[in-house]
């Protein structure tokens, strides 16, 4: 079911993607309201498999570097025409992080993460203006990002690339769209241009082939 007002988006990737955390299997998508997200949906690379990267040891009992994700560089472009409103590069893109142990040692630091506010939670991102208010693009790869605040861009231009940096734990893109920038900021719905025609919000696990 489409949300009544809800911003439509074109898919801001091509290639394959698999949905997580969305808005079209739960409200809050990301289980908190806080900074916008309560609309907002990742999205994660993934090769042939479904997988976004081989399963190792590392895998399973540690950390992996992000550069041996398939996704991580992958272009991200702009879904919608319009102005750039702010940038933000420069974070680190950290190593990503899919066994169980590892992932329990990052859930215990996400307090300090929330407190060091939204270059710490967003990481590398960018911010462009809609009459509803803004849609943020989250977590791009250090040093990528190509545009400007200020910059009147078209839709599918290239933004950046996917990455690591911010509050995340492998290589994905975060979609939101929300009021304003301000720390109280509302999340508003979002649904997406179906490839086939149409609107729609992908559900979690469903993969996007674009």
């Amino acid at each position: 079911m489409i949300p009544a007002g809800a911003v439509e988006l074109a898919l801001p990737f091509e290639g394959r993607w698999k949905a997580q955390n969305s808005p079209a299997s739960r409200v809050p998508s990301h289980g908190t309201e806080l900074f916008g997200t309560s609309h907002a949906i990742d999205f994660v690379p993934v090769g042939a498999d479904g997988r976004s990267a081989p399963r190792t040891l590392a895998s399973l009992i540690g950390t992996e570097r992000p550069e041996t994700f398939g996704g991580f560089g992958r272009p991200i472009l702009s879904p919608v025409t319009g102005e750039v409103l702010a940038t933000h590069d420069g974070e680190p893109d950290h190593v990503a992080r899919r066994s169980p142990l590892s992932l329990l040692g990052y859930a215990l630091t996400q307090s300090s993460r929330i407190r060091a506010g939204a270059p710490a939670i967003a990481g590398n991102h960018v911010v462009l203006r809609v009459p509803e208010g803004v849609v943020l693009l989250a977590h791009l790869r250090r040093g990528s990002i190509q545009v400007r605040g200020g910059q009147r861009i078209l839709q599918g231009a290239k933004l950046g690339e996917c990455g690591n940096s911010g509050n995340s734990t492998e290589p994905h893109l975060h979609v939101q769209v929300s009021d304003s920038l301000l720390g109280n900021a509302r999340g508003v719905p979002l649904v997406f241009a179906r490839p086939t025609g149409g609107p729609w919000i992908p559900r979690n696990g469903e993969i996007v082939d674009v």
